[in-house]
């Protein structure tokens, strides 16, 4: 199914329990415009509560997963009054980091499929997602520095956990170019594979990591990604809450019953 108004700016397709969120500006190499990103966000809340997606794969159109924030928005947001600059870039920041979040804390497995280039604020959407598979033309930059910004997407906290902080500054520092056999080698990329099977893997992968207890999986994962921040005994503590939610699920009793069922069968 696939569900996309015309001259959408973001695509998504459900098949099989998995959506398929697919940037669709194809034409400035899936530069994100605020349209773009109101688009994108309304997309994620969708999928967030829709409970027969089980997974999320993250692409782009044509030859580039996201070529970061749209340039003609940067023109914009540097016309402003002198006085509104600061207010208006920190209004700005605020619904990005919305968008952003509402990624990260997505309750279910996210995969980005990184198609093509990913810089700056693409490379950091794509480190939002639990998992990252690149194509072997993928290239990834934090490209920020080359902008005379900052990562202001997640990178900053995503990356350093991907590939050790001295790594991760070395490329904020100089805002690199970063290809496909790299980022698998150091870490920031999990899967690389031939572009022209890249969509087809990703959905494979994302049907494999959604096919367990959905309370499970968001429970382990709102977690597991606090793990860094909590003590030993905290992450204990958050284990037993979401333990005792899991014994009420019907995934839960129907497996317990499942297995009580076999082990009465005469060997």
């Amino acid at each position: 199914m696939t569900d996309t108004a015309a001259g959408s700016r973001v695509e998504l397709s459900i098949a099989d329990e998995i959506a398929t969120i697919t940037f669709n500006r194809p034409e400035v190499r899936n530069a994100i415009d605020d349209a773009m990103r109101s688009e994108f966000q309304a997309t994620l809340d969708r999928v967030a509560n829709d409970d027969g997606v089980r997974a999320v794969v993250l692409t782009g159109k044509g030859s580039a997963f996201c070529a970061g924030g749209d340039i003609a928005g940067m023109q914009k947001r540097l016309s402003a009054p002198p006085g509104d600059v600061a207010f208006t870039g920190w209004t700005r920041q605020r619904r990005l980091h919305h968008g952003v979040s509402l990624l990260h804390n997505l309750p279910k497995p996210t995969i980005a499929a990184v198609n093509g280039p990913a810089a700056g604020l693409g490379c950091d959407l794509a480190l939002c997602c639990d998992f990252i598979i690149a194509a072997e033309a993928a290239v990834f930059t934090m490209s920020f520095i080359l902008r005379g910004l900052v990562p202001d997407g997640g990178g900053m906290y995503f990356l350093p956990r991907r590939v050790g902080l001295a790594r991760a500054k070395e490329l904020i520092f100089t805002g690199r170019r970063v290809d496909a056999k790299e980022a698998l080698a150091i870490g920031l990329a999990d899967r690389v594979t031939a572009a022209s099977t890249l969509l087809s893997e990703a959905q494979a992968w994302a049907r494999e990591l959604g096919r367990g207890s959905p309370a499970a999986l968001a429970l382990s994962k709102s977690i597991l990604d606090q793990t860094y921040e909590l003590t030993a005994d905290q992450a204990l503590a958050l284990g037993r809450e979401a333990q005792a939610i899991c014994y009420t699920t019907s995934e839960h009793q129907a497996a317990v019953a499942a297995f009580l069922d076999k082990s009465k069968r005469p060997r």
